[in-house]
């Protein structure tokens, strides 16, 4: 008889954001005059610049020219993409990166998702708490989480990331093969300095580690001592991957387009005494399970990177970031605690004394009709927190703010 892998058993009844949604649409269908507003789910509002709409219609007029059709394209990506990643994203930050470590796909969330592929069902993962769902949930299916028990996967090792310790994580008593680590951080908007990535790095060289790094909001860094890029600090190349998206940078949310970097010298245990490089097998990964991203959509991407694309890009961060300081200043008005929303565009709010995350959400929901995302969701380090975003638009933002300063 046909069965399900065990391992899809064990993952817990409902993603996160399905939770938010039902509860939204219930709250909706008996309020039915309230306008809703989503400080939620990291989506963005602002519209493609025109740079971006300017190379979609330019694509879209070659795949309707035979002369200048193109088919299935690299699953690497094409070379003019690859080529202004390196140059400009790396490049320009005097960090070493070639085109063949570069891979563009259709999201980073896909990437982060699908690269645990590669190692050892055995492998020990190590997660920061809170911590992004997919993470976690990916390795589940992989069947390396272990048994859930206690609020905890048996088998996750977890790094707390809390007010008391700043939202650092210390290093772990038991050493993990892969760890996680997403900075600026995804739900706290906290941030690693670069002394303190160093110290991770080192960690890793010296434990025989890998880093998978997301940095899908480098973009919102503002504070010059913290890294856009892992690769910056040394010997980051021997350890880490680093996955980048134009999601939250560019507005791709629905366009999707993003790429994983994977240096030649990241080097692992082939189980049988040698060793071997992990480029190599991420390429033969998507090369197997991926037919890449469309070619209109990475002529949009490299638009991002034209004298046009990259000021009206900036324009729209530096509107999101707008909306951030504003939130930020009106939960600290509520007498809240509030972290993030410098170097990124997520804002953590520490909730009511005498509530807990689901209940303050609860009651921004059904008092305010506004929709936050309930740190607990995050893991349990994540109670009594609520995660905002900074990406609604500005009229949404400021009626948001007004709403909340009626709640104090």
């Amino acid at each position: 008889m046909t069965r399900v892998d065990p391992s899809f058993l064990k993952l817990q009844r409902n993603y996160l954001f399905a939770d938010i949604a039902r509860k939204v649409a219930n709250f909706k269908d008996s309020h039915p005059d309230a306008r809703v507003i989503s400080l939620g789910i990291g989506d963005v509002t602002r519209p493609l610049v025109p740079a971006v709409i300017s190379a979609l219609h330019a694509a879209v007029d070659e795949m309707g020219d035979a002369a200048h059709f193109h088919g299935y394209g690299p699953e690497q990506g094409y070379a003019f993409l690859r080529d202004l990643i390196m140059e400009y994203d790396y490049k320009a930050r005097g960090v070493d990166i070639r085109p063949d470590e570069i891979f563009v796909s259709d999201g980073a969330k896909s990437d982060v998702g699908n690269f645990q592929e590669l190692f050892s069902r055995d492998s020990v993962v190590a997660v920061t708490d809170p911590v992004y769902p997919v993470y976690v949930d990916s390795n589940v299916m992989a069947g390396r989480a272990g048994d859930w028990t206690d609020g905890h996967w048996s088998r996750i090792v977890y790094l707390p990331c809390t007010r008391e310790n700043d939202f650092v994580p210390a290093f772990p008593a038991t050493r993990p093969d892969l760890i996680y680590l997403c900075y600026p951080n995804n739900p706290t908007g906290t941030v690693l300095t670069r002394a303190q990535l160093q110290g991770w790095v080192d960690y890793a060289r010296r434990e025989g580690c890998v880093i998978l790094y997301d940095s899908a909001y480098e973009a919102y860094i503002q504070d010059a001592d913290v890294p856009h890029s892992i690769y910056e600090l040394e010997g980051a190349r021997e350890v880490a991957v680093e996955f980048r998206s134009f999601s939250k940078t560019a507005g791709f949310t629905g366009l999707r387009c993003a790429y994983t970097v994977v240096p030649e010298s990241l080097m692992v245990d082939d189980g049988r005494g040698g060793r071997v490089a992990l480029n190599g097998f991420w390429n033969r990964r998507q090369c197997t399970k991926y037919n890449g991203c469309p070619y209109i959509v990475q002529r949009a991407a490299a638009a991002v990177y034209s004298e046009a694309g990259r000021r009206e890009v900036m324009d729209v961060i530096r509107g999101y970031q707008r909306n951030a300081s504003l939130l930020r200043e009106a939960v600290s008005g509520m007498g809240l605690p509030v972290f993030g929303g410098v170097n990124a565009p997520y804002i953590w709010v520490g909730v009511p004394r005498g509530m807990d995350s689901w209940g303050f959400f609860e009651r921004l929901l059904n008092e305010a009709a506004l929709v936050c995302t309930p740190g607990v969701g995050f893991g349990a380090s994540g109670e009594g927190y609520v995660r905002l975003t900074a990406f609604g638009s500005p009229a949404d933002t400021e009626e948001a703010i007004a709403r909340l300063r009626r709640l104090a």
